[in-house]
């Protein structure tokens, strides 16, 4: 009983990260630059001002759709596997119980890591100015948190 309050308490968080990862504007910071898969916010006049991310060469909108694309599902795989985890508990036997769960925990894993993958790759590389920012570590926390998720569910399945 104990392990499987772990491993929900292991799936919820990464769900948060991945959503926090997903949303949040702090893919790419600067001093007066914050960008993430979906805008870009700057800095001027004391304030945060939203704009659009740009469409120049060294950012591909089709990367960037890519990243936006992947980074979702991995968020709608994650929480579908928590779904079909609480059903699996009453409704399946013993030895098959939890491999359905496994398997949209590891897309979930795939799905983000590709995302984390491809934005690092493609962005910001010749940009010296800034850092990742929290939601890109993020990110790929939670890949490795969807990852020992995966792993436990498959595992769990044989016991």
């Amino acid at each position: 009983m104990l392990i499987l309050i772990a491993l929900s308490v292991l799936h919820i968080a990464a769900i948060i990260l991945l959503l926090v990862a997903t949303i949040d504007n702090a893919w790419w910071v600067t001093e007066t630059v914050r960008t993430d898969i979906w805008a870009r916010w700057v800095f001027m006049n004391n304030k945060w001002n939203y704009t659009d991310l740009p469409d120049i060469p060294s950012y591909p909108q089709d990367y960037l759709q890519a990243v936006q694309a992947t980074s979702v599902l991995a968020c709608i795989f994650s929480i579908i596997g928590l779904f079909v985890f609480i059903a699996q508990l009453f409704t399946l036997p013993k030895g098959n119980r939890f491999t359905i769960s496994g398997v949209f925990q590891i897309l979930a894993c795939l799905f983000i890591m590709i995302a984390a993958s491809i934005y690092t790759d493609r962005f910001h590389s010749d940009e010296a100015g800034g850092n990742y920012g929290h939601s890109y570590i993020l990110a790929w926390i939670a890949f490795g948190l969807t990852f020992i998720s995966s792993i436990v569910y498959f595992v769990l399945r044989k016991k």
